[in-house]
């Protein structure tokens, strides 16, 4: 017995178009990206003579549909690429096409065309801003989309009902090797005091997984004069819009306030544990997030990796980690602070390659589900009314 494979679908209003697609997440390893691949069924019939075209796009949105004025809107095509499936340009016969879309256009007969596009290196991965329980609607997010539509030529006007957008994500894994453990260290001296506070704090890896408990070491060598009152270890996650405005955005995602203190000539070596969960961060607004497909939930952004010589400024939304060590140092004129930060990268683990192939070569029957998407407390949620003329091309 052959288990399901799910072919995700979508057809336009009219019925002249749909779209069909093996899968929605797209793997970017800094070095290649995946091809995005799928199949375009038509009918001609309903088409009239029209021609179909397929675009792959990536939007960044910074601001709801609703607070478009004055024919201003806040969003930006950061990349568009349209194609001719139908009237097809080169014979199907002569088309190199994937096991999927050959199972696909098996299944779905002679109106049914393959289709291609490759992403350009210098484009940013799904990513968007948690926006406020009370503020609902699409806020700061990079987007992307496959779209099919029907019109006369590709710069004509497009009727709504004649086009159909699927959703997909851009994503990126942890690398397969790991970087050094990082450490990081300092030395404060005092005034009044004749030897100095020493800090130093460690991760035992650089990268760590969603859901994964982080390590601190943090060890400490007061030969000072001064009491230490407390130690307080932190997560931060750091999201910079570098597309329009370079804000960077800092938010605590996990803290640990832990009251531990280190009296003058003493020392303390200790490791703490934090666990930076969206769970915990659901209700605060500007907290970047992965992006999200149908009703999956979403989890904290992962932290962007940029391919050398690709400028940032394209890139949308980075984001990164650190982890922020602070000692409060008291004193005759009150507190201080020593501290120190770590870098770090928080991504998904790298799926087994092995068991997504094995899956494409064995299974036989071909499902197809309805394609549709959802947002995380409002982020995105998918249309049924698509396109103007200036988007479709």
């Amino acid at each position: 017995m052959s288990s399901r494979n799910v072919i995700f679908k979508k057809i336009s209003k009219d019925k002249s178009v749909g779209v069909y697609m093996g899968k929605r997440d797209f793997v970017d390893r800094v070095k290649s990206i995946d091809v995005v691949d799928g199949v375009i069924l038509v009918d001609p019939e309903v088409l009239q003579g029209k021609k179909v075209y397929v675009t792959l796009s990536c939007t960044f949105r910074y601001g709801r549909d609703d607070m478009d004025v004055m024919g201003i809107s806040f969003r930006r095509d950061i990349f568009m690429s349209t194609r001719q499936v139908y009237p097809p340009l080169q014979d199907k016969e002569q088309t190199i096409m994937t096991k999927m879309q050959e199972k696909i256009l098996k299944k779905l007969g002679d109106n049914a065309y393959p289709f291609f596009f490759e992403f350009p290196d210098n484009l940013p991965c799904s990513v968007g801003m948690q926006p406020a329980p009370s503020d609902p609607g699409k806020h700061c997010a990079v987007e992307f989309e496959v779209k099919a539509f029907s019109a006369e030529n590709q710069d004509a006007k497009v009727r709504k009902r004649s086009s159909v957008g699927l959703a997909i994500r851009k994503v990126q894994y942890a690398p397969e090797q790991d970087g050094p453990a990082p450490s990081v260290s300092t030395t404060r001296d005092f005034v009044m005091s004749d030897k100095p506070l020493h800090l130093e704090a460690s991760l035992d890896r650089e990268t760590y997984y969603h859901g994964q408990p982080i390590n601190v070491r943090v060890s400490i060598k007061n030969t000072s004069n001064k009491n230490v009152r407390n130690v307080i270890i932190s997560v931060d996650q750091i999201a910079t819009v570098v597309l329009y405005s370079n804000d960077s955005y800092v938010r605590t995602v996990a803290i640990e306030d832990s009251g531990d203190s280190v009296e003058a000539g003493a020392g303390l070596d200790k490791v703490y544990k934090l666990l930076p969960l969206l769970a915990y961060n659901r209700e605060r607004r500007g907290i970047a997030l992965d992006g999200k497909l149908k009703h999956e939930d979403t989890n904290l952004a992962s932290s962007s990796i940029c391919k050398p010589g690709v400028l940032k400024e394209v890139m949308g939304i980075l984001v990164s980690y650190r982890i922020m060590v602070k000692l409060i140092v008291g004193g005759m004129m009150g507190s201080s602070e020593v501290g120190v930060e770590i870098p770090f990268r928080l991504m998904h683990p790298k799926p087994a390659a092995g068991i997504v192939c094995a899956r494409v070569e064995m299974e036989e029957e071909v499902v197809f589900e309805e394609f549709k998407r959802s947002y995380l407390k409002g982020m995105v949620e998918d249309e049924e009314a698509n396109v103007s003329a200036g988007e479709a091309s």
